[in-house]
């Protein structure tokens, strides 16, 4: 791995562990920060809403800090026990950290625009995260190492997310128009990003 790799590799892992513990600020906070701010103080009385977030933001924020060393070739390939138990508590966190941001999409800031956009996050995640594992479960390791690229591609959209708002709040001037935009911008271009990485890979699925 040569130095541009290596930097590469170190602000990857640096932000993907960053940002998932993120959450642990949500959990330990004395009262309200970042978007609970935006949130009516009767929807942050609702259980079943603050359910489904910080299963949301918590698994979410899991899957992100333990998802980015299976993409070693060294650290996968030293013990392949340890790469399926971590692929297995992935998907796990997926699973409840996907359905939960699926529901609380529809209560997202912003409108129409940004519910639809964080909806469609969710149901984008948990279907790459799936054909993953049922193609590793039929033994397709090619196909599984493509789903996996475009899942966690959705999944780094946690980071993408915190390093645009600010920008486009700079650049706007106003929280919510910024969120409508981010909802979408926070990951379709990750994934278009995977999608060309797969490609230099060499990797096909068909």
């Amino acid at each position: 791995m040569n130095r541009t790799n290596k930097i590469a590799w170190f602000v990857f892992g640096f932000l993907a562990v960053g940002i998932g513990l993120y959450p642990l600020i949500y959990v330990f906070a004395d009262g309200e920060m970042g978007l609970l701010l935006s949130k009516s103080k009767e929807l942050l009385a609702n259980k079943i809403w603050n359910t489904g977030f910080y299963g949301h933001i918590s698994f979410g924020g899991l899957a992100l800090g333990i998802g980015w060393v299976q993409f070693s070739r060294r650290f996968r390939n030293s013990n392949l026990a340890r790469h399926r138990l971590i692929g297995k508590i992935y998907v796990i966190a997926v699973l409840i950290s996907g359905f939960c941001g699926g529901f609380i999409a529809f209560y997202a800031t912003g409108g129409f625009i940004a519910k639809l956009g964080f909806f469609f996050l969710a149901v984008v995640w948990l279907f790459f995260t799936l054909s993953a594992y049922f193609a590793i479960r039929k033994g397709d390791i090619e196909k599984h190492k493509v789903f996996m690229i475009y899942s966690y591609a959705a999944c780094f959209g946690a980071v993408t997310l915190r390093i645009w708002l600010p920008l486009l709040i700079l650049i706007i001037g106003s929280f919510e128009p910024a969120y409508r935009i981010v909802a979408w911008l926070a990951w379709v271009p990750n994934l278009v990003f995977a999608y060309f990485w797969v490609r230099r890979k060499g990797l096909i699925i068909g």
